[in-house]
This record gives structure tokens, sequence and C-alpha cells, in this order.
């Protein structure tokens, strides 16, 4: 990491310059003015550490003159609120009070090394229909909603049977909204059991029950900034409905065996291939939860209504599971392409994946069969 440390003290400047050398992946290079450093700063320093009490340009001004360019970090021995607040407005990431020990600098450098480490790891997200294997008329219509949608923070209901793709949607939508890079939660509703569903959620402190030997951030909080993603929501327990339902109202969550209230600022999607409304006539659904979940649904048809993308998505699989196991390409003989698109796909895109798979590994040329898709008949 790169740093420019702005002091106009020649014995700070030169302490600083001393105690850092200490620190070989900090690469230090010192300014006596800010007017000397905005003649010599290029592309290549990652940080500035600049005083805030400097003849000529002062810190604040330095400030602005970088225009963003740069992350910075402050320092000052007179410090008022009124400077620290017009800081901040400006963008500085820290405000340190000296004199500081030289420990309490380089941890502020560490976290600024962290912040701008993660950032860079981050693919730009913006994402389009590549995030599909395949596109119809039908889907086209979906992701029409679901590209509006995701410019809001509205609650998001994907409904749909079994293997549609309702968890690549909500990832689209995640991907396509302003939360684009915080985290993306997911997490199944029917693959947790019943008793361990609301500390899976909300987290636990130590000792909240028997087994809790350590505490635990649940999914609210470790998707916060970003998107939870519930998927089969109509498998939520009833009793955990109403605290999922609080929660999203107060924006806050309490640990099990915990008395303190968490601030949450997440989005919601939920999934769920179940009849809600039936199931709230049941009286296994609460009625008032459905509408917090259902402010944007969003069908997605079977496979069946999107013929358009079967032989698509089946080319894509070939060619992904033919380099998974080091096969030469292989191709679909005309019999299997009218087969794959006559059959009607219960088991939709999961299915689809599956078969074509199966049938990369078992076909004994290259060219699969229409008796290679094991469609009708048991292997």
């Amino acid at each position: 990491m790169k740093i420019a440390i702005v002091e106009d003290d020649i014995n700070m400047r030169k302490s600083l310059e001393i105690a850092m050398s200490d620190y070989k992946e900090f690469e230090v290079k010192t300014f006596k003015n800010a007017k000397d450093a905005l003649k010599n700063l290029d592309d290549s320093f990652d940080l500035i550490i600049t005083d805030i009490n400097m003849p000529g340009m002062d810190g604040i001004e330095f400030v602005k003159e970088l225009n963003g360019r740069f992350e910075v970090i402050i320092m000052t021995g007179n410090a008022t609120l009124g400077r620290a607040i017009e800081s901040i407005h400006l963008g500085v990431k820290d405000f340190l009070l000296k004199p500081f020990d030289v420990d309490t600098l380089v941890e502020a450098i560490k976290r600024e090394d962290k912040i701008q480490k993660t950032k860079k790891s981050v693919v730009p997200t913006k994402s389009n229909e590549s995030d599909f294997l395949g596109t119809s008329q039908a889907l086209e219509k979906v992701l029409k909603i679901a590209d509006k949608a995701s410019k809001t923070d509205a609650s998001i209901l994907l409904l749909g049977q079994s293997g549609v793709g309702k968890e690549v949607f909500a990832s689209y939508i995640h991907k396509n909204s302003p939360r684009a890079n915080k985290p993306f939660v997911a997490i199944n509703m029917a693959a947790i059991p019943e008793n361990l569903v609301e500390s899976e959620l909300f987290g636990f402190e130590k000792g909240a029950f028997t087994d809790a030997s350590e505490a635990k951030a649940g999914q609210f909080e470790l998707a916060q900034g970003g998107t939870l993603f519930l998927d089969e929501i109509g498998e939520m327990p009833y009793g955990v409905q109403a605290k999922l339902l609080r929660a999203l109202q107060e924006k806050e969550v309490r640990r099990l065996g915990s008395p303190k209230l968490i601030k949450i600022d997440i989005r919601i999607i939920s999934a769920t291939n179940a009849n809600l409304q039936e199931k709230i006539k049941n009286g296994e659904f609460r009625e008032d939860l459905y509408y917090r979940l259902n402010t944007i649904p969003l069908h997605i048809p079977p496979l069946k209504e999107r013929k358009d993308e079967i032989l698509q998505i089946a080319d894509a699989m070939v060619e992904q599971n033919c380099k998974k196991y080091g096969f030469d390409l292989k191709l679909f003989s005309k019999d299997a392409k009218e087969q794959l698109l006559s059959y009607n796909w219960p088991g939709n895109i999961r299915e689809l994946i599956s078969v074509v798979e199966r049938a990369v590994i078992l076909s004994e040329t290259q060219e699969i069969q229409k008796d290679e898709l094991f469609l009708n008949n048991k292997i």
C-alpha cells in the first residue's frame, strides 16, 4: 500500500517517516505541505494522511482539491466538531487526534487497506440476461418487471414451480440493485429443522441454549446492507412468522439470549412453490406477513412454457459438463433435440440440468442419442 503523509511540522513528519519504516507492507512518502503534495501525487498512491492545520492550504482545502481521487485520513492536534463534521462530509474516512501512538495510526491504515482490498475483489455487478442459461419471450416479460423492481427496496415474492430458477432470479435482482456490492444471503426454510429456524435467522448469544458454546450472528445480520433471500417461505414455522414480521416492520432483530436490539438494513426477497393463500385459509401462514412480503409478486413460468430456452440451456450444460469431465465436446442428435423439446419437464430447469449431465457421462459417442437421455425409461 502506497501512502502519502502531508505534515508541515518537520519533527512530526520525520517521526512518522521513521516509525512507518518498520512496516514493510507500507510504502510511505512524506510532503511538507499540501501544494507540494498536489504536485507529486499520482494514481499509484492508495491513501493520503494529512494534517488539518497547515500554512497556505489547510487540510480541508487540500481534501477539496483532491476531489475524491484518494481515500484520506486526517490528523490534528486541535480539532473542533465543526471541522470534523466538514471533513466527514468530504468523504474523509478517519479523524485522528494528536498526540496518537503509531499503533493507532497503523490500525487506521490497516482498516482502510482492508476496505480497499474488499472493493477491488468485488467484480462489477451490473447484470443482464447472461445470468440465465437461456432466454425466451416468457422469461423476458418477467425480467422486465424484475429490472424495474430491482431499482427499489420493495419486498419481492417469487412464485413458481420447484426448479424454475427462483434463486437465480433473486440473485439477478440483487446484482441489479443499489445493494449490489453488499451481501446476498440465501436461506432455504425447508432445509432447516423447525426448532433451529429462529436461531438461524436471528442468531444467538453464548449460553442461550444447551449447545450454544459461542455466540453466532443470524442470517439477518450476515445480510446487513444487502439482500436476504428466504426460499420456500411457505415452510416457515407459524410461530416464527410473527417474529419475522416484527423484524421487518421494526427493522431490528434480537439474538436469542440477548436483551440487545440490532438495527438491520436489508432487502427481503422470498420465494415459494406453495399456494400461500391456501395456507392462509388453513391457518398455516400469516396473512399480514403475506402482504408484507408480496409487494411485488413475480410469477416465473415453468420450463414447458419457455420452450425457446430448452436447447439453449441444454447446449450450455453440455459444454460445461464436457469441460468438467475432460471430454471432447459432444452434441445432441436431431432425435435427441426433438425429445428434449417435446418432454414436459415436471422438474423444470433443475431436471434438465440433471438429464444433460447424465447424458454427457453415459453417451457412447460424440453425438448424444435420444435413448441416452433416459427421459421415459429407467437406466
